[in-house]
C-alpha cells in the first residue's frame, strides 16, 4: 500500500498554542492537588511531554501501552493491555493522556479498566479528537483541537510506526483513498 505525505495540517506553532492553553486549565483545575498523567503509549508520549512541562501542579507521571490498530489505518475494536500502569491510583486524581481519540474504543475500555482502580477522579486529556469516527459515547474532559475525518501523523502520531518525529500534524494520503 502505498502512501505519502499530503500535506501539513497543524503546524508546530499551533500544536504549542493548544498544549499551552491545555496546561493551564489543568493546572486552574487541579490547583492545590497532585495529579497522575497516564500516557497512552506509543502516540502520547511528545504530547505528554510538552504538556507536564507546562503544568503548574505537582505531577507523577506513569504509562500504559495499549494496542487496537496493529498496522492498519482503522481501529480493529479490540484492545490489548501491552505495557500496565506501575503507579497505584486509588484515592488519587488522573487524568489519561491520550494523542488523539477517534473510535473511542480504546480510550473507553482504559477508562473502564482505571475506574476499577478508585481513582479519586479520573478524567481524559487528548491532544486531538476526531468525533467523526466515534463508535462510543465517551468524551475527553480537556481536548486540544477537534479534526475532521483525516488520517494524520506526526507529533506523536504513526502510521505503521512511521512518522511519529515529525514536528508538525501531517495528513497521509494511502493511494486507493484512507481506510
Amino acid at each position: 500500500m502505498a502512501h505519502y505525505i499530503k500535506n501539513v495540517f497543524i503546524p508546530r506553532d499551533e500544536i504549542d498554542k493548544v498544549v499551552t492553553q491545555l496546561a493551564e486549565r489543568i493546572s486552574e483545575d487541579y490547583k492545590g492537588k497532585e495529579i497522575v498523567m497516564v500516557g497512552v503509549l506509543k502516540g502520547s508520549f511528545i504530547f505528554l511531554a510538552d504538556l507536564v512541562r507546562k503544568i503548574q501542579v505537582p505531577v507523577v507521571l506513569d504509562f500504559m501501552s495499549v494496542s487496537s490498530y496493529y498496522g492498519g489505518t482503522k481501529s480493529s475494536g479490540i484492545v490489548k493491555i501491552i505495557k500496565d500502569m506501575d503507579v497505584d491510583i486509588e484515592d488519587k486524581h488522573v487524568i489519561i493522556v491520550e494523542d488523539i481519540v477517534d473510535s473511542g474504543l480504546t480510550l473507553q475500555h482504559l477508562k473502564e479498566l482505571l475506574l476499577t482502580r478508585n481513582p479519586a477522579s479520573l478524567r481524559v486529556c487528548a491532544a486531538f479528537d476526531k468525533p467523526g469516527r466515534r463508535k462510543t459515547n465517551i468524551v475527553a474532559d480537556y481536548i486540544g483541537m477537534k479534526i475532521p475525518d483525516e488520517f494524520i501523523i506526526g507529533y506523536g502520531l504513526d502510521f505503521d510506526g512511521k512518522y511519529r518525529n515529525l514536528p508538525d500534524v501531517c495528513i497521509l494520503a494511502i493511494e486507493g483513498g484512507n481506510e
